[in-house]
């Protein structure tokens, strides 16, 4: 009976289309994943060669001032992007994986971002990531909403109660062809991504695998839900594309504008005027006042005493500092309103199984906004290694040559990127699920 299950359900013409249309979507995301990871090698493989050049030519022409040679060099700091980014790529199309800093005023450069098509940003990626948490529970509804009411509505499902000793189970025999045909595309499009991305076979991609099998179980298990509640075809149809619309466009939306209410930002505007006015108005303060905070910066300069007559580079990186210090109450506050803002969305997506998915992948795939910040901070202790190097040699007026500038090739960036396994990625899924078949199990007593 069960290849006979099988074969009658891909004689439909519409169930064929159906899964050479989620294949072909698939591909093409795994596409624009691989297309992705190779613009970020590509910067990442120009950055140690354009480096080098980028110092020897400014060191030929300003090695005899080392004050004005360190207003143009600029150092690369490096956040490598794991392969596995090809398959959720979150916001890391948006932020970028290499910083070139220079030691003048960091909150000026840190946010800089790359250019980038702003109609690409405008439309988004279709990852892997989006087929599996948008498309697949679309194709599962499509299978699945009448799986019963089909049989009532042909006048089949008399003669299947007298034949079958038990009806759950033929529904269940009905249900397993689909999930199985689910599971095989769901199969080959991670081993595509696999081979096609070059994923190493890690914790991680085994936890995103694991994580996206039981998505798919939770929405069949909804629809099964759904389904034996014996409403004719249409309303199971309705009711489940009405559940998928609220589920995934209706309250994540809602969850978006009630953090964005609960913890503005407004700290992004004046981190930036705070910043840029620290630095202007300098030009028009007096010297000492500002060399005096910068002692109590780093009194560990304070040898290099106050001179306040004509320019000099001690005091001009000093007028830089204070742009820093003056936006760092701003800059804390709105580090720390993100880092709340990502909190919350965790706390919430916990209660909603797509969101979570899609909250789960990014961190296991490096691409979450915790990550970013992260690397935002690792941006400006690398900055102050910079400054804490250059500072004394510039204060000492000593030239170029005196720096070993062989030592000074592209910095990556240090996350701990090690797998991440924890159970709690798991937890709300299997949860999910778990109350989706306890009320098959309830529900699934009236087909006696």
């Amino acid at each position: 009976m069960y290849r006979l299950l099988f074969l009658q359900f891909l004689r439909s013409r519409a169930v064929l289309a159906s899964l050479v249309l989620i294949l072909l979507l698939g591909g093409i995301s795994i596409g624009i994943g691989h297309q992705f990871l190779s613009q970020k090698k590509a910067a990442i493989d120009q950055v140690e060669s354009h480096q080098n050049s980028h110092i020897e030519r400014n060191v030929a022409l300003h090695k005899d001032d080392l004050g004005l040679l360190m207003y143009y060099v600029q150092f690369a700091f490096v956040n490598s992007t794991a392969h596995l980014a090809g398959l959720s790529i979150g916001q890391s199309d948006l932020n970028p994986n290499v910083q070139r800093i220079t030691i003048k005023n960091l909150e000026g450069q840190r946010y800089d971002t790359d250019l980038v098509n702003p109609m690409n940003l405008q439309s988004g990626n279709l990852d892997l990531s989006f087929v599996l948490i948008y498309l697949f529970p679309l194709l599962i509804i499509v299978f699945t909403f009448n799986l019963l009411s089909e049989e009532t509505e042909t006048g089949t499902w008399r003669l299947v109660s007298v034949q079958t000793p038990s009806k759950p189970k033929y529904l269940l025999t009905k249900l397993s062809v689909r999930v199985l045909l689910i599971y095989a595309v769901l199969g080959i499009l991670f081993t595509v991504a696999k081979i096609v991305l070059a994923i190493p076979l890690n914790m991680n991609f085994m936890m995103v695998v694991l994580l996206s099998l039981l998505y798919v179980a939770f929405w069949f298990a909804l629809c099964f839900f759904v389904i034996n509640f014996k409403k004719n075809s249409g309303f199971n149809a309705l009711l489940l594309l009405s559940i998928w619309l609220v589920l995934l466009i209706l309250l994540p939306a809602g969850i978006n504008a009630y953090l964005t209410n609960k913890y503005p930002v407004p700290e992004a505007l004046s981190t930036m005027i705070s910043q840029r006015d620290g630095y202007h108005t300098k030009w028009d303060t007096d010297k000492k006042e500002t060399l005096q905070k910068f002692y109590d910066h780093y009194p560990q300069f304070q040898e290099f005493g106050y001179p306040i007559e004509g320019f000099n580079w001690t005091w001009y990186y000093a007028m830089q500092q204070m742009g820093d210090d003056d936006s760092a109450k701003d800059t804390k506050a709105l580090r720390i309103k993100m880092g709340e803002r990502e909190t919350a969305s965790k706390q919430l997506s916990a209660f909603l199984p797509n969101m979570h998915l899609q909250l789960a992948f990014n961190e296991l795939a490096g691409t979450s906004l915790n990550q970013h910040l992260r690397f935002l901070d690792a941006t400006a202790n690398f900055h102050e290694e910079l400054r804490l190097f250059f500072y004394p040699l510039i204060f000492k007026e000593e030239s170029g040559d005196s720096v070993d500038w062989t030592k000074f090739v592209p910095k990556y960036n240090d996350d701990g990127k090690n797998d991440k396994t924890h159970p709690r990625f798991m937890w709300p899924l299997l949860i999910a699920t778990f109350i989706m078949f306890l009320g098959c199990i309830v529900i699934g007593r009236r087909l006696h």
